[in-house]
């Protein structure tokens, strides 16, 4: 079909992207022989106690995905920061991939933008940059301007994304079963679930719209932090359309004064727990490129397409363990960690979990003025703890996260590694405490529910 064929607006190209059993089998093709063969030699090298392979075959799995693009580029870099989800040695090879990919041309452009707001969409823009402004693992960015002449971010979606995350889906199936097979010590169905359910909503723009929506509520009467205004008439499952926002990268303002790198961080902190303590959610990819920093040292947040919305009593546990911690009582950390979803927990695992549980609310539980992690660079923060706690469950384990605990801990490390990166020093005590002030499940459930309804969020069956 020519690119001046007619087609109806905003549904056509959705309807050819449905999941296509030929594109699938086309990702199978470019991911499955390289994975697939890693992960067999993988349970032979284990079967025969070969453990000593486990670099050399993680560098081989950097190489067979570092060629692509596409949803398993990002899958690839959300292991890496899941403590324990996959060996270290992959973990730190996966972690240097770059999801970042070379943007599609015009043509792509103009056949998305045309699928989605039909044949005359360039007159609906006062300016349109034919070349992206950013180009991710699952779409590109353009500038553009409104009719009226505000400045606009344009995020389209990569052709056959639907397909290509079911496929690449699949392959994360094979690297975990490496992992299963060279230790068993935590079972990744869970991990496996959560990952997936989560990519498969970054999928839906939509959705990702009222992620927006719902944080633009929840930071309304906080100017720290700024939240794109979405253009509903310019969106669409596949399109997403919002005010651009300006401002510099957050790694830019490393050599500023600790007063104003404490400034960002504690915009950065109310933008993280505030969320989850009075709303249940959480921004779930804390990558760096998904804020920017403005000329007052507020933030903008870039990107919704990861947002984790937690059952009431989640939070409750959450609370209950930084409770338990404070006053070193372990029943009633036990109880936290059934009430997240931990079975048969003995004395012993509730010991190895509490190891992990002080070291992520260490500066939570410190009432003075520190850094997150004394000492500790941004790419090594969480890693020496996770292989203490790892080395105690391979004698108690296996052990099965909960699916809630996957995110809530991955956006917890990525946290902790931009206030490392700013070097902000602060009375993270303080901050947590102001955040869960007079906590009450109960209000915090009305409160979501009335919230999500609000932005227009869909909920779970």
């Amino acid at each position: 079909m020519s690119d001046d064929a007619p087609s109806p607006p905003g549904k056509g190209e959705r309807d050819r992207e449905a999941n296509r059993i030929g594109r699938r089998f086309q990702r199978y093709a470019q991911v499955g022989a390289g994975v697939g063969g890693i992960a067999a030699r993988a349970a032979g090298a284990r079967l025969l106690g070969l453990d000593q392979a486990d670099g050399r075959m993680a560098r081989e799995l950097k190489a067979a995905l570092g060629g692509l693009k596409g949803p398993i580029m990002k899958v690839a870099q959300m292991i890496a920061t899941i403590p324990e989800a996959v060996p270290a040695d992959f973990a730190a090879e996966l972690s240097q991939l770059q999801s970042a990919a070379p943007p599609m041309g015009w043509p792509f452009v103009k056949r998305r933008m045309r699928a989605e707001l039909g044949a005359g969409w360039e007159s609906r823009f006062a300016t349109f940059e034919r070349g992206a402004a950013a180009a991710a693992s699952l779409g590109q960015v353009h500038r553009a301007a409104s009719l009226d002449g505000a400045p606009l971010a344009v995020k389209l979606q990569y052709p056959d994304m639907q397909s290509a995350v079911d496929a690449d889906l699949n392959q994360l199936g094979l690297i975990f079963s490496i992992h299963r097979r060279m230790d068993p010590a935590i079972d990744t169905r869970e991990i496996y679930a959560e990952i997936g359910e989560r990519l498969r909503e970054e999928l839906d723009y939509l959705r990702e719209a009222a992620h927006m929506r719902l944080y633009a509520d929840v930071f309304s009467d906080d100017p720290r932090i700024a939240v794109p205004r979405v253009v509903e008439e310019l969106t669409t499952k596949r399109l997403l359309t919002m005010s651009w926002l300006d401002g510099k990268p957050l790694l830019s303002f490393r050599d500023h004064s600790l007063d104003e790198r404490n400034r960002i961080a504690e915009a950065m902190f109310a933008a993280w727990w505030m969320p989850f303590s009075r709303y249940g959610v959480i921004h779930g990819d804390p990558h760096l490129g998904n804020y920017s920093v403005r000329e007052d040292f507020g933030i903008n947040l870039l990107d919704y397409g990861c947002i984790r919305i937690f059952p009431p009593a989640f939070v409750a546990g959450v609370v209950e363990l930084y409770r338990a911690l404070e006053a070193d009582d372990r029943d009633r950390a036990a109880a936290a960690y059934e009430n997240w979803g931990f079975r048969n927990l003995s004395a012993e695992l509730i010991d190895v979990l509490n190891v992990w549980a002080r070291f992520i609310y260490a500066p939570l539980l410190d009432n003075r003025v520190r850094s997150v992690a004394d000492g500790i660079g941004p790419g090594e923060y969480g890693r020496k703890e996770a292989f203490g706690v790892h080395k105690r469950l391979r004698e108690l384990g296996p052990v099965t996260p909960p699916r809630e605990f996957v995110f809530m801990d991955r956006a917890a490390i990525g946290l902790g590694s931009v206030f490392l990166h700013l070097g902000a020093e602060l009375n993270f005590h303080t901050l947590f405490n102001e955040t869960i002030e007079a906590f009450d499940a109960a209000e915090l459930d009305k409160r979501q529910k009335a919230a999500l309804k609000k932005a227009g969020v869909p909920l779970a069956a």
